[in-house]
C-alpha cells in the first residue's frame, strides 16, 4: 500500500477524560511506525512488552524492529495464550518478574495481544509501584473495538469474571488491522460480535451497515473493501466507546450498556471454565441472543429484531444458542453464575435489554422469565 493510501486510510480518535486524554490511532501495517508514534510518549526509552507466544510467532519481529529503529530498550514477557493466562497466580507471577526486571516509575509498560494481555498487563500497570504508564498495541478484533480502550483492566477469579480489577487508562492505542490477517476466522467472528455490539445498544444504522458489510470485515480476500470495512468498523466502535467512556468512566451509569449480553456471557464462560470451549466473544454472541429474547418475552424488543440479529450471526457462522457449545450444563448452574456477577447490586441482577437500538439497564426481572431463556438456548 503506497504512503498515500495509507495516510488516506488511517483514521484517529481520541478519548476525552482531561488531562488523562488519550488517541486511539486506527491503520494498517501501524506496527511498522509504531516506534516512532511511541517515542513521545515515553519517560524513558525502555519498555517493558507482556504479550502471548501466538502473537510472538506472527507479529514479534514487526514490533522488535520498529522499536530497535527508535533506540527503545525493550525487554519481553512472553506468557500462554488463553482466558486461563488472565488468573491471579499469573499476574503475581508478573509483577515478580518485572521487579526482578528492574522496572521502575520512569518505564512503561506495552500491552501487545488481545483481551486477556491487555487486560493482565493494564492491571500490572495499575498496581505496580502504584501506577505506571502503559500503551495498548491490540491484536485482536475484540481488542481493537473493545477492550483495549476505555481502561478497564483487571483477572478472572474461580468465582467469575473479571472481578478483581482497576479502572486504568493507557497512555495511548494503536490499531494495527493488519494484524487480522494472522486471525483464524473463529477469532474474528468473536470480536464481530463485540463489534456487533454497538449497533445494538444505540445506532441501529450501524447495526444496518454490519448486515451489509459484516462479509467484508471477516474476509480479508475482499482486498480494499475489507481493509476500508475493517478501519471503519474498529473506528466507528471505538468513537461510540469513547464518548460512553468520557461521560461515565467508572461505570455508574449508561457505561453499564457496553455489557449488554455479558450477564449470560459471563455466566457461560465461568461454566466452560474460561476455556478454550468458548471465546469471550462467542459468549457474548449467544448472551445478546439471549438479551434479545428476554426482551421480547417482556414486551421490550420486537420479535423482528431477534429475528434480524439471529440470522445474521448464523449467515456469517457464529453460534447463537448455548447448545452449540457442545458442553453439558443447566439453566441452574448458570443462574448460579450470575448471582455472582460484579453488576449485582443490593442482590439483584442487572440485564442489559431492548431491542436493536435501544438498550437499556433493567433491574428487578423476574427470573422465571430469564431462567426459561437460559432453558431454550440449553
Amino acid at each position: 500500500m503506497s504512503n498515500s493510501t495509507k495516510a488516506t486510510a488511517e483514521r484517529l480518535v481520541k478519548l476525552d477524560l482531561g488531562e488523562r486524554s488519550y488517541n486511539i490511532h486506527i491503520g494498517e501495517n501501524l506496527l511498522e511506525t509504531s516506534g516512532a508514534m511511541l517515542a513521545p510518549l515515553l519517560k524513558a526509552k525502555r519498555v517493558f512488552v507482556v504479550s502471548e507466544s501466538t502473537v510472538m510467532s506472527h507479529q514479534g519481529d514487526r514490533l522488535k524492529a520498529s522499536l530497535e529503529a527508535h533506540d527503545i530498550t525493550a525487554k519481553w514477557f512472553v506468557l500462554n495464550p488463553g482466558e486461563a493466562t488472565k488468573s491471579a497466580t499469573q499476574y503475581e507471577s508478573l509483577l515478580s518478574s518485572l521487579l526482578n526486571a528492574g522496572i521502575d516509575r520512569s518505564d512503561t509498560i506495552i500491552a501487545f495481544g488481545g483481551g486477556v494481555i491487555g487486560d493482565l498487563a493494564g492491571f500490572v500497570a495499575a498496581t505496580m509501584l502504584r501506577g505506571i504508564n502503559f500503551i495498548q498495541i491490540p491484536t485482536t478484533l475484540l481488542a481493537q473495538v473493545d477492550s483495549s480502550v476505555g481502561g478497564k483492566t483487571g483477572i478472572n477469579m474461580p468465582q467469575g469474571k473479571n472481578l478483581v480489577g482497576s479502572f486504568y487508562q493507557p497512555k495511548a492505542v494503536f490499531i494495527d488491522i493488519s494484524t487480522l490477517d494472522t486471525l483464524p476466522r473463529r477469532e474474528l467472528l468473536a470480536g464481530y460480535a463485540e463489534t456487533l455490539k454497538y449497533g445494538l445498544i444505540d445506532d441501529p444504522g450501524f447495526f444496518n451497515w454490519l448486515e451489509e458489510n459484516g462479509p467484508s470485515i471477516l474476509d480479508r480476500s475482499a482486498g480494499e473493501n475489507s481493509v476500508a470495512a475493517r478501519i471503519h468498523a474498529i473506528a466507528h466502535s471505538c468513537t461510540a466507546k469513547a464518548r460512553v467512556v468520557a461521560e461515565d468512566e467508572r461505570e455508574t451509569g449508561n457505561r453499564a450498556l457496553l455489557n449488554l449480553g455479558h450477564t449470560f456471557g459471563h455466566a457461560l464462560e465461568a461454566e466452560c471454565g474460561y476455556s478454550g470451549i468458548l471465546l469471550h466473544g462467542e459468549a457474548v454472541a449467544i448472551g445478546m441472543t439471549m438479551a434479545l429474547d428476554a426482551s421480547v418475552r417482556l414486551g421490550l424488543a420486537k420479535p423482528v429484531d431477534l429475528e434480524r440479529v439471529s440470522a445474521h450471526f448464523k449467515a456469517i457462522g457464529m453460534k447463537t444458542k448455548a447448545r452449540e457449545i457442545g458442553r453439558a450444563m443447566t439453566a441452574d448452574a448458570l443462574m448460579g453464575h450470575m448471582t455472582k456477577d460484579k453488576k449485582v447490586e443490593a442482590g439483584t441482577i442487572g440485564f442489559i435489554l431492548g431491542g436493536i437500538g435501544s438498550a437499556a439497564v433493567h433491574r428487578g426481572v423476574d427470573l422465571e422469565i430469564i431462567k426459561a431463556v437460559i432453558h431454550d438456548s440449553l
